[in-house]
């Protein structure tokens, strides 16, 4: 899940969900009486455990065995559970692998209800900005909806589900792990970690971001012990003030130098096809620019093109940005 990319329905178009979805129900009873019929698990379901979150109060299954996610499933998968179904998007593409068998429900933001009720889940797990569709999530199965105000705060979200899933301690187990793989980074870096500036840049069809201190990659550099450029060194209540955005700041095209570090990570990562090629579009007129090709990382090629998961949210995309280091800044001259 990626703050800048998520997509909040209207209410017209939560109003059409509606509609659908109790049509949908009133087949189900009259074609197949007997079988599926969606009701309160809340209150009908005696074995399960009380648990309190950002739409309500929710019973949830001791033993579930039908999850379906309403955003991505990288959580739940990094807990060693796989759901029935999730949405799949690509910015799931670096953990693919573990998807087989898994459903796409829909895109960012605009899970289908249809394909949910189809899968008779005993358990659904979103974010709170998902309330618009929780009454009716909540009919088909039990459902949690976790705070989330901004992909920095992954960590505090990763321990909630592991909590909200029955897997707290396997949950304390990989972010121990997590923490162990930070410590033989650190250990590699030697004297080079305190030395070493680390700038974060997204080319968008429309703009060029910094990615900030408290963004989803910057804690997780962070937590690595590198240091940001002054450009990128505010915290998330800081940027909130200043750029009305707590992990991104939008730089002008005369202001390339504020993307200078002694390494800079860039990528492109849009929603769709013709997002994309705008965006790397984009990208090659910067990568032009007398401005860019005169900064510091640039002219020593240090500059390294990572995928999307750097704007994740989730275990896996930490992981993931973790083997980046190891791969580009290890023995760095």
């Amino acid at each position: 899940m990626n703050d800048s990319d998520i997509k909040i329905k209207s209410f017209t178009r939560w109003w059409q969900f509606v509609f659908t979805i109790l049509c949908t129900l009133i087949v189900t009873v009259a074609c197949h009486h007997g079988d599926y019929i969606p009701v309160d698990h809340q209150i009908t379901n005696t074995a399960c455990r009380q648990v309190e979150h950002a739409a309500g109060i929710t019973c949830i299954p001791e033993k579930f065995e039908r999850l379906v996610t309403l955003d991505d499933a990288e959580n739940a998968i990094a807990l060693g559970i796989k759901p029935i179904g999730a949405v799949i998007s690509d910015f799931s593409s670096h953990w693919q692998d573990k998807l087989t068998g898994v459903k796409n429900i829909g895109t960012i933001g605009e899970p289908s209800l249809e394909s949910i009720l189809t899968l008779k889940p005993d358990l659904i797990v979103g974010a709170e900005y998902q309330q618009n569709i929780y009454p009716i999530t909540s009919k088909i199965a039990p459902t949690v909806l976790l705070k989330f105000g901004h992909s920095g705060q992954w960590k505090e979200v990763f321990t909630n589900i592991s909590v909200v899933l029955g897997k707290k301690e396997v949950g304390q187990q990989v972010m121990a792990d997590y923490y162990r793989r930070l410590a033989e980074f650190k250990q590699k870096m030697g004297n080079n970690l305190s030395k070493i500036k680390v700038s974060v840049v997204r080319v968008y069809p429309n703009n060029i971001n910094l990615y900030l201190l408290d963004s989803f990659c910057g804690t997780v550099l962070q937590d690595a012990g590198l240091s940001r450029p002054e450009s990128q060194n505010f915290t998330a209540s800081a940027a909130k003030k200043l750029f009305n955005n707590p992990i991104q700041m939008s730089m002008g095209n005369e202001l390339v130098e504020q993307a200078d570090g002694d390494v800079i990570f860039i990528w492109t990562a849009e929603n769709d096809a013709k997002g994309n090629q705008t965006a790397q579009y984009k990208l090659e007129q910067l990568k032009l620019s007398p401005l860019w090709r005169n900064l510091k990382a640039v002219k020593e090629n240090k500059v390294y093109f990572v995928p999307s998961y750097w704007i994740g949210s989730g275990m896996l995309a930490a992981n993931a940005i973790i083997d980046d280091l190891f791969k580009y800044l290890i023995n760095i001259p």
